[in-house]
């Protein structure tokens, strides 16, 4: 994992990259942990029967066969395993959701708890999780916070079985991992418009649109309801749903439309689609029909209900679940006619609507944030939703997080609303205090471990910036560096790494080389750097700028401090321990003097010294020096905190160093589930903990999940941080010694030799790493027979180690060691005039990748 780049600020907004190894601290989140009792709690609390949050059974005609493949999916059995998941995708609007909740109903009396999840995004699912435990342990989740409360929900399935979760509207498939891939005593089922993306065995069923016999019998259904229809009747109804493509959601829009205005036939309703009115929607086919239909049901409402009318085009800008009736009810409205005007959406199936809570179909939304074209212009009309909607949210948020505390929990409901409004921002769209928002909400996200979710509300932020301050204005600098930061935590180098470049040129010709701010894009951009695995651009510009603050804000400044941690950070990572720890040592000295004992920061450095003593193979200091600083990160950043994550698995890489593979391999298993779950399925921390963990069961003996856990994050790596980055050349050694340790020497000696002169192009020849490459592929032309390749290797590397870490670290003394077995299997071999060597017993270190 990466070593600590920590934040340097421009102007009062945060300002980039800060580590305890994975993760960069800017500021501390000080929230609840969950306590011990609190874990044992969920054992033993059950569920009453039937418990769910199941929205009410809806009208579903046909399906039976999909309904079928569900039940069989769910409930059959596979390679003596329970098949636990199951996936349905299709086009928005085609009857996904419909399924799942037929299914569910129908099902429900064979599920202990049926929970319904809005899975859009990983904060959606998060909070319908909350949601689980304020179910089932109202009183103690109305004191904790978020993170306990969906820790909580987990422990309560991983020790509950027969249960069905239904995780509707995803939009990433890895957002279900931490769920799917943790969670196995009941049942998950997914409703997606995602075609790809899925795991390679996970079954998946596209659903299409109707039979055109089925198609009619529901609108039948929805129009007449329990009057048979007229043949005549019948043929208008065939007529009007093949007009619809017999498109469930568009069939759906018509009959609701049709059982409000008794008095229109189905051919006049659809000969009103044919109207001009209705033909000026554009976009795909199926977003042309329904547009058509809601143009109709538009020109209807706006006759008899323009604040329905209001109210749905409001809606339309906001995220599309969970939207409070509270946030639709302006200042000085009476809240019975916002009821009414809701019932009415909900009686013309515009809106679902709970009670409390309404929510959109993502196809309503499209089309209503799409302007229309009438004889040749476009309009704005819908931009008036728009202004609703910011005004609403505006109303909702007042004062800022931090400020009082009593409204981060309104905060926390509301930022999926202003993210969305941040993602929708129209071009050259000016408004001030949304702006001011968006800053705070990203604040708060940040503060909680969650930058990489706060980059909509950045984008909006730069661009208003640019728009109103101008390019190089000292507050859209800091917003650029801002978002450069979110792309940094999201893993993506590829974003962030030319708008930090940009950021810093533009700071020194704006602000001057040593200003404040332009240190801190300084040292941002040396972290990026870092983070690539780019030294020799890195440690120079990191040298720079700690000479600079040193000199503009004197030795013990926080910044200054921060500056020092990352140039001992960049010497670690290249091997240089003789510079790294004494500066390490220093600086955790002068934070424990400065900000104390518990600060972020002084945590920071407490860690790194600890993995400094780790890289020169002192466990005696590192262990402990772990052990109080993860204690100290769960205090007073939170159990889940990406920087408590880190701190976590390095402890449990200081295990697994001093061969304690009984402590190592739970830890490793935790905190990659947590870090799935915090962080995502492919961010470059998360790989390193899969990569950790396929380590620690390959130290295990245990081949069989070690090898593909290996290939997999291999192949991750490559995808997110490229085929040569350090990270990724640490997992392709991994998975060749892995290879050599299952007898595959074929498949291992040509991956240690790929990654031997990557790692002499990339780190250069006597980087730690290198010399780890160089002893790999000595010791497995070794095992090969191979003792005429394998003997120079060994003599070369053990030269060099003595060079570099010296006599005595452990690394250097399995090199001694090694050296010294092949020149006896040689001389032995000669003695008895034979090529073929004794069985070796020798060991090899395979890097990690902390």
């Amino acid at each position: 994992m990466s070593t600590g780049d920590e934040p340097a600020r421009l102007r009062i907004e945060t300002a980039g990259p800060g580590s305890i190894a994975a993760q960069r601290i800017r500021d501390a989140y000080t929230g609840d942990v969950l306590p011990a009792e609190a874990l044992l709690t969920p054992e033993k609390v059950s569920a009453a029967p039937g418990t769910s949050n199941l929205p009410p059974a809806v009208l579903c005609l046909g399906r039976e066969e999909e309904l079928a493949w569900l039940r069989s999916i769910l409930s059959s059995r596979h390679e003596g395993a329970i098949t636990q998941s199951g996936a349905v995708h299709g086009l928005g609007g085609i009857g996904k959701t419909t399924l799942a909740l037929h299914y569910a109903h129908r099902y429900r009396g064979d599920y202990s708890l049926i929970w319904w999840i809005n899975a859009a995004s990983p904060d959606e699912i998060e909070t319908s999780l909350t949601a689980l435990t304020h179910t089932l342990v109202p009183s103690w989740a109305a004191e904790a916070n978020r993170v306990a409360q969906v820790a909580w929900a987990m422990q309560w399935l991983a020790w509950h079985p027969g249960w069905l979760l239904v995780y509707d509207n995803v939009e990433n498939p890895d957002d279900l991992t931490p769920y799917t891939g943790a969670l196995h005593q009941g049942h998950h089922l997914a409703t997606s418009r995602r075609t790809t993306g899925w795991p390679d065995n996970a079954p998946t069923l596209m659903l299409g649109n109707l039979d055109p016999g089925d198609a009619t019998t529901l609108l039948c259904r929805l129009v007449f309801k329990d009057v048979t229809p007229t043949a005549r009747q019948q043929a208008d109804a065939r007529a009007l749903t093949r007009e619809l493509g017999y498109f469930p959601l568009a069939i759906k829009q018509a009959g609701a439309y049709l059982a409000q205005n008794r008095g229109i036939s189905c051919d006049a309703y659809r000969r009103r689609l044919d109207s001009k009115l209705a033909k000026t929607a554009h976009g795909s086919d199926a977003e042309r029909t329904l547009a058509r239909i809601w143009r109709v049901t538009l020109h209807t409402l706006e006759q008899a209900d323009p604040l329905a009318v209001e109210l749905l085009c409001t809606a339309a800008w906001l995220a599309p679940d969970d939207i409070p009736h509270s946030l639709l009810t302006p200042p000085g409205t009476d809240p019975d006619d916002i009821a009414e005007a809701i019932g009415t959406l909900a009686a013309y199936s515009m809106v679902t609507d709970t009670g409390t809570t309404l929510s959109l179909h993502r196809m309503v939304q499209t089309v209503l944030r799409t302007p229309q074209h009438t004889n040749g212009s476009q309009s704005t009309q819908h931009l008036q939703g728009r202004d609703l909607a910011e005004q609403a949210v505006l109303h909702h948020l007042t004062p800022p997080p931090g400020k009082d505390t009593s409204t981060e929990d309104q905060w926390d409901t509301l930022t999926p609303h202003l993210a969305t409004l941040a993602a929708t921002r129209p071009p050259e769209h000016h408004n001030p205090p949304l702006t001011d928002a968006y800053i705070a909400a990203g604040d708060r996200l940040h503060q909680q471990g969650h930058t990489a979710r706060a980059i909509s509300l950045c984008e909006a932020t730069l661009a208003q910036y640019e728009q109103v301050l101008g390019e190089t204005h000292p507050n859209t600098l800091a917003s650029r560096n801002n978002l450069a930061g979110a792309y940094e935590s999201a893993g993506d180098l590829g974003r962030a790494t030319p708008l930090y470049e940009v950021t810093l040129v533009q700071c020194e010709q704006v602000l001057g080389e040593t200003h404040p701010d332009t240190l801190a894009s300084r040292n941002n951009l040396a972290a990026a750097y870092r983070a690539a695995g780019d030294l020799g651009r890195a440690i120079p510009l990191f040298e720079v700028t700690l000479a600079q603050y040193e000199q503009v804000l004197g030795e013990t400044h926080p910044n200054t401090l921060a500056s020092r941690n990352n140039l001992a950070a960049a010497y670690r990572a290249a091997g240089d321990l003789g510079r790294a720890t004494p500066l390490y040592e220093v600086t955790l000295a002068q934070r424990e003097q400065v900000l104390g004992e518990t600060h972020p920061d002084t945590l920071t450095s407490r860690n790194n010294l600890a993995y400094a003593y780790e890289s020169a193979g002192d466990l005696g200091r590192a262990i402990p020096l772990f052990e109080v600083t993860l204690v100290q990160c769960e205090q007073v950043l939170g159990e889940t905190h990406p920087d408590t994550l880190a701190s976590r698995n390095n402890l449990a890489a200081a295990y697994r160093a001093a061969g304690d593979l009984g402590r190592a391999i739970p830890l490793f298993e935790v905190t990659l589930a947590q870090r799935e779950q915090v962080l995502g399925e492919t961010h470059p921390d998360t790989l390193t903990s899969r990569n950790n963990l396929a380590a620690a069961y390959r130290a295990a003996g245990d081949l069989g999940r070690a090898i593909p856990l290996f290939e997999v994050t291999l192949a991750q790596y490559e995808q997110v941080l490229g085929e040569t980055h350090p990270n990724t050349l640490t997992s392709r050694n991994n998975l060749a010694g892995a290879y050599e340790s299952a007898g595959d020497l074929g498949r291992a000696i040509p991956l240690f030799e790929v990654t031997l002169a990557q790692r002499e192009q990339v780190l250069g020849e006597t980087h730690p790493n290198t010399l780890a490459s160089r002893n790999n592929l000595a010791y497995a032309y070794e095992s090969a027979g191979d003792l005429g390749r394998a003997t120079p290797l060994y003599e070369v590397t053990l030269a060099q180690y003595e060079q570099v870490l010296g006599e005595t670290h452990p690394d250097t003394l399995v090199s001694r060691n090694n050296l010294a077995r092949v020149r006896e299997l040689v001389q032995t071999a000669q003695q008895l005039n034979t090529a073929t060597p004794a069985t070796n017993t020798g060991q090899q270190p395979l890097f990690r990748n902390f």
